[in-house]
């Protein structure tokens, strides 16, 4: 039986585990879109939402490990939740994401020009903060979209959850490309 993983591993643990155990599987749970602009080499993009929507059907027939891998960590502990309860054992997050990957100079695959979720959040709540604030000029009822924005970002922080990203997902480059969600979760279950 082999040693569980610890719930988050730094860059070079995982480069470690990699490299010592080859059957380590690499999961990055971000969207279809920032898998594309970059990920780790040998990673493979199951979408947290597909996640999410096939739960039920989620059991591994492995025990290999599982590295979840997102853009700050944030959406690979979700994922790292819905996998344990659906009983999927060697379990452990990216501590930092691909973020950190990249800051450790650590290898990374890079294709054509989309965002990362986290700057396209950014744009889009920047866009509306600044609308409000200057569509409030003529007329002052728009300050109250900036005030929401702000209230979502809050609760966004305090939760750590991102409904903006969310609604971002569903967006036609964000999404996965038409492909059997059962050939994108045997990545992870097979």
């Amino acid at each position: 039986m082999t040693d569980p993983l610890p719930s988050t591993v730094d860059v070079a643990a995982a480069r470690k585990l990699v490299s010592s155990a080859p059957r380590t599987r690499l999961i990055d749970v971000r969207t279809p879109g920032e898998f594309a602009a970059a990920h780790i080499p040998g990673s493979h993009n199951v979408p947290l939402d597909l996640l999410r929507a096939n739960s039920s059907e989620l059991s591994a027939h492995h025990s290999d490990p599982v590295v979840l891998v997102c853009g700050s960590g944030a959406r690979a502990e979700e994922a790292r939740n819905l996998l344990a309860t659906a009983g999927i054992a060697q379990l452990a997050v990216l501590k930092g994401g691909i973020g950190a990957w990249e800051q450790q100079g650590a290898p990374v695959t890079r294709g054509a020009g989309k965002w990362a979720m986290e700057r396209q959040v950014r744009l889009a709540a920047g866009s509306l903060v600044l609308t409000g604030v200057l569509g409030s000029l003529v007329a002052p009822k728009l300050k109250w979209l900036a005030g929401f924005i702000g209230a979502g970002l809050t609760f966004s922080a305090l939760s750590n959850t991102c409904g903006m990203a969310r609604v971002l997902s569903l967006l036609p480059y964000n999404r996965t490309p038409e492909q059997d969600a059962s050939t994108l979760l045997a990545a992870l279950t097979r």
